[in-house]
């Protein structure tokens, strides 16, 4: 069976688990998903007529990110595994996002969190984990997420008992929350006619889970991910795969093609998002956009869906 037809046999084992059991949820995570696609206008001056570049505003979720949709189902699937309750702390290495999503999901449930971030990450993200009651440990900015995961697997061998390690780089309730919703919603919202996605890869559930919903619907959808042009970027949340450690829930087999962006040129992106389309959004977005770009520039016609990662509220200092 091919993983795209595993995936959605998965989806509906566990969709009739979820219908079997009872499980409290917090109404904060009721709000989550069902973003808008959003056409962009402006940027997008010089391109054919025929093509049309859409963004996904994962911005607007509860938690500000697109995280928040990995988060609650990594979240929801330890709780009803029965591996996660109030005795447990959910620790993991985030680079922001994801540890703010656990936070807000968590803190309704009565269940504490601590997280490990390269200490590089931005203000108000360690501002607003401060908010929601998390413990931040701040690990060396050299290192990035590689180094926050070491310390937290560390941490984790020694008291195994004390904590919870959804580990969102290799845990497959990751992609399948993009499985089932945001390649789901870009399905319905674009009627079926997307021609090319084009994401940024970090932890890569959003990847890999909506490339594996868009080409289980067409084969034929291009799926093309986004990396730094250089391991020594700026980009916060984006991993450069050759130098990183590479996620366990990334499936290279789903790349069509790696599309390559600098800082320099997110940053200008990021800038004219705000400026010219009224979305302020955070540099992980300005590259997923200047990708798109990129890649809409090469064809004559054809529907092109990018995400819009986070607020840029997260980055001003």
């Amino acid at each position: 069976m091919t993983s795209i037809g595993a995936a959605i046999q998965h989806e509906q084992r566990a969709r009739s688990g979820r219908e079997r059991r009872t499980l409290v949820m917090p109404e904060i995570a009721r709000t989550i998903g069902n973003t808008p696609l959003l056409r962009l206008s402006r940027v997008v001056e010089g391109l054919s007529g025929s093509v049309t570049v859409y963004a996904k505003g994962e911005f607007l979720n509860p938690g500000g990110s697109v995280k928040d949709r990995a988060a609650w189902a990594m979240i929801e699937s330890a709780l009803q595994q029965g591996v996660l309750d109030k005795s447990k702390t959910l620790i993991d290495a985030t680079s922001g996002n994801t540890g703010i999503a656990y936070a807000m999901l968590c803190g309704p449930l009565g269940i504490r969190v601590k997280l490990a971030m390269p200490a590089n990450a931005s203000e108000p993200r360690k501002r607003l984990l401060d908010a929601y009651g998390a413990e931040v440990i701040l690990t060396d900015p050299m290192e990035g997420t590689d180094g926050s995961r070491k310390l937290v697997i560390e941490m984790v061998a020694e008291e195994p008992d004390r904590y919870f390690y959804p580990d969102q780089y290799n845990n497959d309730a990751n992609w399948r929350a993009h499985f089932r919703t945001t390649g789901a919603e870009i399905l319905d919202q674009t009627g079926g006619r997307v021609t090319h996605f084009v994401s940024a890869l970090g932890t890569t559930g959003t990847f890999t889970g909506v490339s594996r919903r868009l080409k289980a619907n067409n084969p034929g959808v291009q799926t093309l991910a986004v990396q730094p042009d250089s391991a020594l970027h700026a980009i916060e949340g984006l991993k450069h795969i050759a130098t990183a450690d590479v996620p366990g829930i990334f499936d290279p087999t789903l790349v069509d093609r790696f599309v390559e962006v600098s800082t320099e040129e997110s940053e200008e992106m990021t800038r004219r998002l705000a400026r010219e389309e009224g979305l302020f959004v955070g540099i992980s977005s300005g590259a997923n956009v200047a990708a798109a770009l990129k890649v809409a520039g090469e064809i004559d016609r054809g529907v092109v869906v990018t995400i819009l990662c986070d607020s840029g509220s997260r980055y001003l200092e």
